[in-house]
């Protein structure tokens, strides 16, 4: 593709002002999140009579230098993920059309590589070779090596889309700010089999989200003695959630993140920085503040997000059913309503797809964010409510996904014109049913 594929919906100047205030406000974020959770005792309150206090200076004073130490873990970390990558056995998979009819091809390891990186972490723990309490200690500095790595594996990625792209879907928008946050190229890899979404996405940010979960239960169990059942309800919440990613990595090939959003700032340095940092949030806070649930509480939170986390599943499952079977089976015991939509590719080829409108996807055309944001809540809950900071996530995740909602449903109504207005008279609302 000569151009690239996004389209700002607002004017030039809004766009590219929304672009550099999260490019220049996102990094101190993560690190003054960080210093809330672990140095402000999670309070709002006490960092902003800091700052009051310290203005600008304050920011530089808390602002960690990134350390040999940082470094190292973090390079350990990466290189043994990249290895996993490209080692452990895998199924072929193939990704969807890209818009300039390229197929992608990978390779279906991402549970083998999660129950690696899980048993190794914790057997140099159990062993005594490494111990996880490190990383917690040096959060800040790793925190601050990510922030930089990161901006200079962009600059690398952006340099790469320009000079020596994977693939024809790639490109520019005329716009070097716009080219760097949203990314040049679709695909990109080193060689034909190191896909590098797949490593920035899955392996280096969705694998951190669980080892940092353990390493947050670990430092309690090291500081305390023993690990609160707040933070085992968050641990165990976020582990099954991310064990269900890996277990549907295949299919996350498939989704917006992957098949239609390019490998820029937005989509790599959110994954390499912004997802180790803020999602695991929760359980930073839960390491200094043990919340002593009583057992019938722990158990009803942990049952209602095992419950959203089910649903979210099975949302996906019914999904991936449908087009794996052609609509050809059956879907809460019925035979599924459908709606076949064709459309054309950039090279005037006509296509079809199955819109299912049955199910979960009956409800509402995206309803499956429901349960993915009340699983979030869910895992944040054992912390209560002393502080509010713990829930920024899920006000986050609220806003990024309805976000992705109002783009998929954009995305979706050029391509499909008409069927889509037909889709949308048959399933809706948005989001919640009877309500967005």
């Amino acid at each position: 593709m000569g151009t690239a594929e996004k389209s700002t919906v607002h004017s030039m100047v809004v766009t590219l002002a929304s672009m550099i205030s999260l490019l220049t406000l996102c990094p101190p974020f993560v690190i003054l999140l960080w210093y809330t959770m672990v140095h402000a005792d999670g309070s709002i309150a006490l960092s902003w009579e800091y700052f009051k206090q310290h203005g600008f200076q304050g920011l530089k004073t808390i602002w960690p230098l990134p350390s040999l130490t940082a470094w190292k873990i973090i390079f350990s970390y990466g290189f043994f993920e990249a290895v996993l990558q490209l080692a452990l056995p895998g199924k072929r998979v193939e990704g969807p059309i890209s818009p300039n009819g390229n197929i992608p091809v990978y390779k279906a390891n991402g549970m083998q590589a999660y129950v690696v990186t899980l048993v190794t972490y914790l057997s140099l723990w159990w062993f005594g070779i490494f111990n996880p309490a490190i990383v917690y200690d040096h959060l800040g500095e790793i925190y601050s090596a990510l922030i930089v790595g990161s901006f200079v594996f962009c600059i690398l990625l952006h340099i790469k889309g320009y000079l020596v792209p994977s693939s024809t879907d790639s490109g520019s928008s005329g716009n070097l700010i716009i080219d760097f946050y949203w990314g040049m190229e679709l695909y990109p890899r080193i060689g034909k089999s190191f896909d590098i979404k797949v490593f920035t996405n899955c392996r280096f940010g969705m694998m951190s989200w669980a080892v940092l979960s353990l390493t947050y239960c670990i430092k309690q169990y090291e500081e305390i003695g023993h690990v609160s059942d707040s933070m085992l309800v968050n641990t165990i919440l976020m582990l099954v959630y991310v064990s269900k990613f890996f277990w549907w990595e295949s299919g996350y090939w498939n989704t917006m993140d992957i098949a239609h959003d390019r490998a820029g700032f937005y989509i790599c340095w959110g994954c390499l920085v912004w997802v180790p940092s803020v999602y695991t949030s929760p359980g930073m806070y839960l390491v200094n503040h043990p919340v002593n649930l009583g057992l019938s509480l722990a158990l009803s939170i942990l049952a209602a997000g095992l419950l959203c986390i089910y649903i979210n599943y099975d949302c996906d499952w019914q999904r991936q059913h449908f087009r794996k079977t052609n609509g050809r089976c059956s879907i809460w015991g019925k035979t599924p309503s459908k709606i076949l939509a064709s459309y054309q590719t950039t090279k005037g080829e006509t296509k079809t797809s199955l819109l299912l409108t049955s199910g979960w996807w009956g409800l509402a055309r995206h309803f499956h964010y429901v349960p993915e944001i009340l699983a979030s809540f869910f895992w944040t809950a054992p912390a209560l409510f002393s502080h509010c900071l713990p829930y920024f996530y899920v006000v986050y995740l609220t806003i990024l996904l309805t976000d992705r909602a109002k783009r998929d449903d954009d995305r979706c109504s050029t391509k499909y014109g008409k069927y889509w207005k037909m889709y949308c008279q048959r399933v809706p609302y948005r989001i919640v049913p009877g309500v967005y």
